[in-house]
């Protein structure tokens, strides 16, 4: 039986459900990589699925280029590009319903001495080439455009572009941006 997340993730791989669309699921590289990664993650305390979950894992990183830290909180209903390329999340805490494309970076920074990790709010979308570093805070309903800089906080309603970082107000900027959305009613 399919949990909640793993159907939220399925349905993000436009409009997938069941055990069929499960299967064909698995054919795109950035759902397999997330479902490893939740396996992983469930599986903390079996020291055998743990490791097997965790080498599958490895071995999509090398071959795909996705990276996301075991540590990192990820709500349901992520979805990672399908045009393998390096994505690269640290120990973060991302939101629900978040789409991540080919080449982004999400991670830490140091500043005056100290660690700082973003945490990443619900409904972003993060364009091709992004980099969010540093103790900041993206709101929800964030829009951040390809090739932007953010190491600044971002409020709600909002779309980044540039490098550095402009926040424009708006409203809904993912609109159009963020498919699918599972609803289990």
């Amino acid at each position: 039986m399919l949990n909640r997340t793993t159907k939220a993730d399925l349905y993000r791989q436009g409009g997938l459900g069941g055990y069929n669309g499960f299967l064909k699921g698995l054919m795109y590289p950035g759902f397999r990589y997330i479902h490893l990664h939740r396996k992983a993650e469930y599986y903390k305390k079996n020291l055998v699925l743990y490791f097997i979950f965790r080498l599958l894992k490895r071995r999509y990183k090398i071959k795909y280029g996705y990276e996301i830290n075991s540590d990192a909180q990820i709500g349901e209903g992520l979805f990672l590009s399908s045009h393998p390329g390096h994505i690269i999340i640290g120990p973060i805490k991302i939101g629900k319903y978040c789409n991540i494309n080919h080449g982004v970076t999400v991670g830490r920074s140091y500043k005056n001495g100290k660690i700082g990790r973003p945490t990443i709010g619900d409904f972003v979308w993060i364009g091709t080439g992004a980099v969010i570093v540093g103790e900041i805070k993206i709101g929800n309903n964030v829009l951040i455009a390809p090739n932007s800089f953010v190491n600044f906080d971002v409020p709600d309603n909002s779309l980044v572009i540039g490098n550095p970082g402009k926040i424009i107000k708006k409203d809904n900027p993912v609109k159009n941006y963020i498919y699918f959305i599972f609803d289990e009613s």
